[in-house]
């Protein structure tokens, strides 16, 4: 027996905006257990790896964005377990994506692997009810190797939001799908949930690597094309024993944009359901993030520090600092350090028209936070004015920044915490904590941890142009150059 977990990581979230941006999506956002969606995602496909009787295969295999490598590797080293990383350098949806995972899986594992792909943002509360249906659909392909099975989420109320499967005949474990339902109107969702044979399309799947891709190719022949195209363009450049494997550009761009439902699911002849209470949830609005917390005796929850003063049925979401509410009622508060969402809960599936308007505006919420993080720790932007901008900047332990100039800014470095070894100019110095040092414009400069604690250094920018595109690399340990 062969499986491999494959795990698609990525997508903007926008609709858990101001939390989740497009630098920093959904799978990213810790819950109120202190755990990411993708620790959990993570944790959860080691634990069925081991469930899976004489399974050959060790580790994962992640795709997402080359610009969340570093990111996806921090939150796989909370768990111990293993993964290669297939790195797509921009989004053509899961029909593609899944495409080259089983092009790889079946050139490194076989013809007859079969791989189980999870989305690296949903939560799944029932884990064991969830192994054992992994189990059936594994033992419904050794079966018979020709059918893509899914896993439909039987459902508990008349949700508006999901996609529906209709079961057809019973199979040895589960039904042959009768059709595929896009988003009703609440009067058919009801109906759906009465009916009993209707499932939430959960957006999971089991198959083997070889018949992804003779479905693919037998029902959108130009995504199969192209990504044939893509594989042997990447197979010339890399190998495939690499843990680190990057999708070549130029090709992938040719790639068709296309959800794996509309390129394969939705036409195949050979699909099979798996129905399964597992407490799933996609975790796509606020409403849903609002669920996982317990409510007090006025139906309010809050997560971090905050005050409800005669208020109801209000949602607090707020690390960083006091949020109270008082004679309020029906509302949902979110609030970072850069901007604060405050929304009627009926209208959560809304709160992506704001994104849309803050990329057209060019507004740095869209992407990023004042926090950010980059794969040697984070910065996070204290102030900033006319001529001048102050952050405060972790560097892990062992952690090292690009060798670099800038043009338009002179820098200086004052050591909080931590001992920091700076390249300036010709020169290499160590500065302790309560020390600094000045950098001018113009010169090649970085910054270094060598120490087994992180580094903590507050940094003031002063000059004309203080974007963050205003920076030459000459080195970098993290492929930037």
């Amino acid at each position: 027996m062969k499986l491999i977990p494959v795990i698609l990581s990525g997508g903007a979230g926008t609709r858990l905006w101001p939390v989740s941006r497009e630098g920093h999506p959904k799978p990213f956002m810790k819950l109120v257990d202190g755990e990411t969606l993708l620790e959990k995602t993570y944790r959860r496909a080691a634990k069925i790896l081991s469930s899976i009787k004489g399974n050959e295969i060790t580790e994962l295999l992640t795709v997402t964005n080359r610009d969340y490598y570093f990111m996806s590797r921090d939150e796989l080293a909370k768990t111990g377990a293993t993964s290669t990383y297939l790195l797509e350098p921009s989004g053509r949806n899961t029909a593609p994506a899944i495409s080259m995972a089983a092009h790889l899986v079946k050139e490194k594992y076989g013809v007859d692997t079969i791989m189980l792909v999870l989305s690296a943002d949903h939560l799944i509360q029932d884990e064991v009810v969830f192994v054992n249906a992994v189990n059936e659909a594994v033992s419904l392909i050794s079966e018979h190797n020709d059918l893509l099975v899914t896993f439909g989420i039987i459902p508990t109320t008349p949700e508006t939001g999901y996609g529906y499967i209709k079961s057809g005949a019973a199979l040895v474990h589960g039904y042959q799908v009768d059709a595929f339902v896009e988003k009703p109107d609440l009067q058919t969702a009801q109906k759906y949930l009465e009916l009993k044979n209707y499932f939430w399309n959960s957006g999971m799947f089991c198959f083997t690597a070889d018949n992804f891709l003779k479905e693919i190719k037998l029902n959108t022949v130009e995504v199969s094309e192209a990504c044939d195209r893509c594989w042997q363009s990447f197979k010339k450049h890399s190998s495939i024993n690499d843990m680190m494997l990057e999708i070549p550009l130029e090709e992938f761009e040719q790639v068709p944009d296309i959800s794996v439902d509309y390129a394969v699911m939705e036409k195949s002849r050979s699909v099979a359901v798996i129905p399964s209470d597992i407490g799933w949830s996609d975790i796509g609005s606020w409403n849903a993030i609002r669920d996982l917390v317990k409510p007090d005796e006025n139906n309010n929850r809050s997560f971090g520090e905050n005050i409800f003063v005669k208020s109801n049925n209000t949602f607090v979401h707020a690390e960083d600092r006091l949020v109270a509410t008082v004679g309020v009622q029906n509302l949902m508060i979110i609030d970072t350090p850069d901007a604060l969402l405050v929304a009627n809960p009926e209208y959560s599936q809304d709160v992506k028209q704001v994104v849309n308007i803050l990329k057209k505006d060019n507004h740095d919420t869209f992407k990023l936070h004042k926090t950010v993080f980059r794969p040697w720790g984070t910065y996070t932007v204290l102030e900033e004015g006319q001529g001048f901008k102050m952050k405060r900047i972790e560097v892990k332990p062992q952690g090292q920044l690009s060798l670099q100039m800038h043009h338009h800014r002179s820098e200086h470095w004052v050591v909080v915490k931590g001992e920091a070894v700076v390249v300036n100019g010709e020169r290499e110095l160590t500065i302790q904590q309560n020390q600094s040092t000045y950098i001018p414009a113009g010169h090649k400069h970085r910054l270094e941890n060598r120490k087994n604690e992180d580094l903590v250094i507050v940094e003031i920018q002063c000059g004309s142009y203080l974007g963050e595109d205003d920076i030459v690399r000459f080195e970098d340990n993290y492929g930037r150059t």
